[in-house]
This record gives C-alpha cells, sequence and structure tokens, in this order.
C-alpha cells in the first residue's frame, strides 16, 4: 500500500489526536526507517525513546522469534521465567527490591503512585510533590502529577493532594513536603519538558527532606533510564541517591509496550494480591525483548558507546548554536538526550528536518529535541547534524 492509501485508512477510521507528518513507513533498521516509496530517513529519534537500540536489532527480533513459538500469553496469576529473569536483572543493575510490571510510562506512574499513597495511608500520606515543567503521563494519576497547564486543559476535575514548586529550588521543596506527603516525584532529566537534568545536590538534598518527613522519593525515569546517559540510570550519571520508586518504560521492551516499577521491599511490601495489577504487564514475549535489549546493551558495550557519542553531539550543537546566533537560543545535554531552544516556534524547522530526511520532534513550543538510539555512530550524528543545520538556514531564508 502507497503513502496516500495508508493516510486515507488513518483518515477514515483513527482518531485524529496525533498531529501526523505526512510519511508512512514501512521498514526500520538501526538508526534508519524507510517510507513507503522507498525513501530512506535518518531516526534521531527512535519512538520518542523507546527506540534505544535502534530499529529492529538483531538479537531482540530473535529473541521475539523465539519466545513467540514457545508462550505468547498467560495471565499473572502463573509464573514463566522470562518475566523472572527481567525483573531480577533490573533489579541487580539498579537498587535492592522487587519489580512490578505493566505496559507504558504512564502505567508505571500510575503503580507508583498507588504503591505510595497505600505505602502511607496508615500515617495518613496521601499527597504527593512534583516539578513545575515535568511530565509524567495521560492516565488520570500520572496526569495530576504532571504541572504543566496544557495538559490538563479540557479534563479537570483532576486527582486531588498533588502540588507543583519550581524546578530546581531546594527551599520550595522543603516548604511543600509535610506530614501528609506520601512522596517527592521527580524526574532526574526532564525529557518531555525540553531536557532539564537536575543537579546532584537537588536529589540528594531531595533525599534528605523525604527522609526527614518520612516520605517516599519517586524517580521518573521512563525516558532518561536505561543507558541513555551513559549509565544505567540517569539519577547516577547525576550523582544523586537511590530513590524509593523508580517507574521505568521506553526502551524496557525493545520496541514493545512495556513499564515497570522497581520499588524497595519494605515498599513493595505494601502491595499484594487484589491491590494492583495488570493484564498484560510482564507479558512473556515483552520480557524475552527486555532481556535481549539488556544483553545487547552490555555485549555491545552501547552505555559505552553513549558516553563516547554524547559530546559529538553536544558539541556539534554549540557549534550550529554559534552559527546560527540568534536564532538558537539554548542548547541542553545529558548523555544521548539533548535540546536545542529556538527563538520561536520549533514545529517549521522539524517538519523541515523531515522533508529533507531526519527524525526529531518539537516540544514545547520552541525547542527541538534529540534522543538518539545507543548504537548511534559518530557519522550519522554528523549527517543529522548536518540536515539540521540545513532546516535551520531554509526556515531562516523563507520564514517558516
Amino acid at each position: 500500500m502507497n503513502m496516500a492509501g495508508i493516510r486515507e485508512l488513518f483518515d477514515r477510521y483513527v482518531i485524529g489526536n496525533y498531529r501526523r507528518y505526512g510519511v508512512a513507513f514501512v521498514r526500520g533498521e538501526g538508526c534508519y526507517l524507510w517510507d513507503a516509496g522507498g525513501r530512506r530517513y535518518l531516526d534521531l529519534l527512535p519512538g520518542l525513546g523507546v527506540g534505544a537500540l535502534g530499529h529492529c536489532h538483531p538479537r531482540i527480533v530473535a529473541a521475539i522469534k523465539a519466545q513467540a513459538g514457545q508462550l505468547i500469553h498467560v495471565h499473572n496469576n502463573y509464573y514463566w521465567e522470562s518475566q523472572g529473569l527481567l525483573a531480577k536483572a533490573l533489579v541487580e543493575r539498579s537498587f535492592p527490591g522487587k519489580v512490578f510490571f505493566c505496559n507504558s510510562g504512564a502505567e508505571a506512574m500510575e503503580a507508583a503512585i498507588k504503591l505510595a499513597r497505600r505505602y502511607g495511608m496508615k500515617e495518613g500520606r496521601t499527597e504527593f510533590v512534583s516539578l513545575e515543567n515535568c511530565f509524567h503521563g495521560r492516565t488520570y494519576g500520572a496526569l495530576s502529577a504532571t504541572s504543566q497547564a496544557k495538559f490538563h486543559a479540557g479534563f479537570e476535575p483532576l486527582v486531588p493532594g498533588f502540588r507543583y514548586v519550581p524546578f530546581g529550588d531546594i527551599g520550595a521543596l522543603a516548604k511543600a513536603v509535610g506530614p501528609r506527603t506520601a512522596g517527592i516525584i521527580v524526574e532526574p532529566v526532564q525529557g518531555e519538558g525540553g531536557i532539564f537534568p537536575l543537579i546532584g545536590e537537588y536529589l540528594r538534598e531531595a533525599r534528605r527532606i523525604a527522609d526527614s518527613a518520612g516520605a517516599l522519593v519517586i524517580y521518573d525515569e521512563c525516558q532518561s533510564g536505561l543507558g541513555r546517559t551513559g549509565d544505567w540510570f540517569a539519577y547516577r550519571t547525576l550523582g544523586g541517591p537511590e530513590p524509593d520508586i523508580m517507574a521505568l518504560a521506553k526502551p524496557l521492551g525493545g520496541g514493545l509496550p512495556a513499564g515497570a516499577i522497581i520499588a524497595k521491599e519494605r515498599v513493595a511490601e505494601a502491595f499484594v494480591p487484589g491491590t494492583h495489577g495488570s493484564t498484560f504487564g510482564g507479558n512473556p514475549i515483552v520480557c524475552a525483548a527486555g532481556l535481549a535489549a539488556i544483553e545487547a546493551i552490555e555485549k555491545e558495550r552501547l552505555i559505552e558507546n553513549a558516553r563516547a557519542m554524547a559530546p559529538v553531539l553536544g558539541d556539534g550543537l554549540r557549534r550550529l548554536k554559534e552559527k546560527h546566533a540568534g536564532r538558537i537560543v539554548a542548547v541542553r545535554q545529558c548523555g544521548l538526550m539533548a535540546a536545542v531552544d529556538l527563538n520561536g516556534p520549533s514545529a517549521g524547522v522539524v517538519e523541515r528536518c523531515v522533508e529533507l530526511g531526519l527524525l526529531v520532534n518539537s516540544t514545547h513550543d520552541i525547542t527541538v529535541r534529540f534522543l538518539p538510539a545507543l548504537i548511534v555512530t559518530r557519522e550519522q550524528i554528523e549527517e543529522g547534524l548536518a540536515i539540521f543545520d540545513r532546516a535551520l538556514e531554509i526556515t531562516r531564508q523563507t520564514g517558516a
């Protein structure tokens, strides 16, 4: 089916809640996608962070095929090997605790919020503090933890018990946390908000404030976790302490829908049979893919590659800032998470990038976001920066 035919299907049968570019993809390999017309695109934002190993990584494809021939799905009243092994792998690479599996980042945050409330309920701890400019998902609990008003519009009333404090302001956080606080929710690196890393001192102070008040620390590492920042988790890259609960998603399933929380054992004990669940969570195929992804990250030394490629990306963007002085007003980065703020709307630049064969995205109206796969090469980053450079020049000339 050609692109026109695919678009016609969507226009007729799919709810229009996404702004879609006029491209239909049919194949992916590594850092590239091909559209229905056979054109190749360099993808420096694979799956909005899902594709940390690029498209159709051979280890993941093989694991999916093998598992699909053995066991596709059973429900969570039984046991199966791949879920137990993936839970073990996550705990061994993070902190001592136990894992609950679900299907997405929003579901992981819902689980984290429910677990923290149930854990703190006996002491009347039902409230949460999160940071301005954060994004935690679109289900009602995760949406209520999200501070950005544009995501709330039309969906009020939200879940009560959430308050927001300025990003990086430890004094404001200390004032907001009290005897009714169940948890402090932070993204060590704000992703959807435009790639804003917290400093290690803030994370350490948040831990101290929570401990003093009897509250929990919840990290949302759905976008920043599993190698992207040059370590397994961004809180380590930033020099922060362990959380009580951590939410993971995007790259967890190697491209399949996956989410999870890791919780310290004393906290995890608050979930007993019947208190929470997920029909598809920890599915055998998804867990097999997740194990293959972890294996690939380690055997192919992809965290080391992320550390090596991060300065290539960051230095290149800063050179473009000098070249396009006034047009690019800021560059932010943490590992292979990077953002460029423009002096006006970024949507037009992103559209030009797509037309030129580069996939990035526009967030926060003026920001262009880059989330290259951990397998990315120097040549691919330089190719992407050259296309981005041309897109900036075209939009400058056309005013679009």
